[in-house]
């Protein structure tokens, strides 16, 4: 189900996803789509869909289950957030490199310009990332 949720000065899109392996494209699908109609630059909007698919695929790697992706933009800053129902909180040290259980993905994140919070909840929990749609942006149009 989709549901766009418009609140003062913020436009909101929340998807549920379901437990898949194509779950992660189909969440790339949902944010290329929803992010082409904001300000944010082409290159860096690609570099939202990443980011997404990462947060998506890690979500339907280690937590197991269906999860819920909620864009947010407020002004210049996109929240990403994929809420899932594992209480297992995620490796966010770079001092360990990747190994076959991931951890490959926040030095990525962060490489991008991406600031990463991890919300533990009963039952769950929610990663965010907050990302500025009018700075950064390493792809084909460079930073502004």
């Amino acid at each position: 189900m989709i549901a766009t949720m418009p609140s003062p000065g913020a436009t909101r899109q929340s998807v549920a996803l379901p437990y898949d392996l194509k779950t992660p494209a189909v969440a790339r699908r949902v944010a290329g789509r929803w992010l082409a109609g904001s300000r944010a630059r082409p290159a860096r909007t690609a570099e939202a869909v990443l980011i997404v698919s990462e947060l998506v695929t890690n979500a339907v790697r280690h937590a197991r289950g269906p999860c819920v992706l909620t864009l947010t933009v407020r002004g210049p800053l996109l929240d990403i957030a994929v809420a899932d129902r594992s209480e297992e909180l995620p490796r966010t040290s770079w001092e360990r490199p990747g190994d076959e259980r991931g951890g490959f993905g926040f030095p990525v994140i962060c490489g991008l310009g991406g600031r990463i919070k991890v919300v533990p909840a009963l039952g769950g929990k929610s990663l965010h990332v907050a990302l500025d749609l009018e700075t950064g942006g390493n792809g084909p149009e460079g930073p502004p």
